[in-house]
């Protein structure tokens, strides 16, 4: 049966495998971790929501309002209180986070497919294709975003289908513009043109010489969107127009409890907490897979 073992001295000439060179670049950027870690602790719970939640989180109890966290002298019974309704806010927190995660992906993906289809386009065929996405992306940078997403929202009424299709909607432009300078420098590399050479059709050049080689911008911007999305869901229904109650969310959690600030501020603290941490997380993770995917540190 023949040797498989590398020798030591012939490993050390040849160097770490691509594999060991991706894992040691993973696993040692510390931003990158940290933002995993923490992103996919607030998935799980999500995912296991109904078993990770002490009481159901749209049960009400006027006798059990305004209840404490355990760290201001309340019981274990409802570890981070209840609100002005009695329901537990640890079980609302917890639920809460099926809504931001929700909203935030589907609004990042359907704004990433448009944006990048668009940027792909304007930047691989130039001329009038380039013109007509430049002249969109100006009409869309000329609407605030908060402005259109409130008055649309207004008029069609704040639900989760409408929040998440509105935002998706309105954050395409920033991939659009990140992809459409990204393809403009892939597609006059060496590599393009020789696969252009040897008769390479325009959708195999699309898919195996650009895609690749803008995807780590691509990663960058799919984050940021997603944690603007989340941001954005928040604002709304802070104001009231977007995932309506009883539903939970932590935007709306942060509403409910503005009014009573002055005299209980955990109510606004916690989610408000809670949010932050989530959009860090993603936005550390993005830009440790920007580091890590960068072709400049493939070799």
């Amino acid at each position: 049966m023949a040797n498989t073992t590398v020798d030591p001295l012939l490993e050390e000439i040849i160097g770490p495998t691509p594999g060991q060179l991706l894992r040691k670049r993973v696993f040692g950027h510390q931003g990158l971790m940290i933002g995993a870690v923490v992103l996919v602790l607030i998935t799980l719970v999500a995912l296991f929501a109904p078993q990770l939640a002490p009481h159901d989180p749209y049960a009400q109890s006027l006798v059990a309002r305004m209840k404490p966290p355990v760290f201001l002298g309340g019981t274990w019974e409802h570890p981070l209180g209840t609100d002005h309704l009695g329901r537990d806010y640890l079980s609302r927190l917890i639920y809460g986070a099926r809504v931001s995660l929700m909203i935030g992906a589907i609004a990042a993906a359907i704004s990433g497919v448009i944006g990048t289809a668009m940027g792909v386009a304007a930047g691989y065929f130039g001329g009038r294709v380039d013109a007509v996405v430049t002249f969109l992306i100006n009409v869309r940078l000329a609407m605030p975003v908060v402005l259109v997403a409130l008055a649309v929202v207004a008029i069609l009424g704040g639900s989760l289908t409408v929040v998440i299709m509105v935002l998706g909607f309105l954050l395409w432009d920033r991939f659009a513009v990140v992809m459409r300078a990204s393809t403009r420098q892939v597609r006059e590399r060496e590599y393009v043109a020789a696969a252009r050479a040897i008769g390479a059709s325009t959708p195999r050049l699309l898919l195996t010489e650009i895609m690749p080689n803008i995807l780590n911008n691509l990663i960058v911007v799919v984050t940021l969107e997603m944690a603007h999305a989340i941001l954005l869901e928040a604002a709304l229904s802070f104001l009231g127009l977007g995932v309506q109650p009883p539903t939970p969310s932590w935007g709306l959690m942060v509403s409910e409890g503005k009014n009573m600030m002055l005299f209980e501020p955990w109510l606004v603290l916690i989610p408000g907490a809670v949010l932050f941490v989530m959009v860090l997380a993603i936005n550390l993770m993005g830009d440790g897979l920007r580091d890590v995917t960068a072709p400049e540190n493939r070799n």
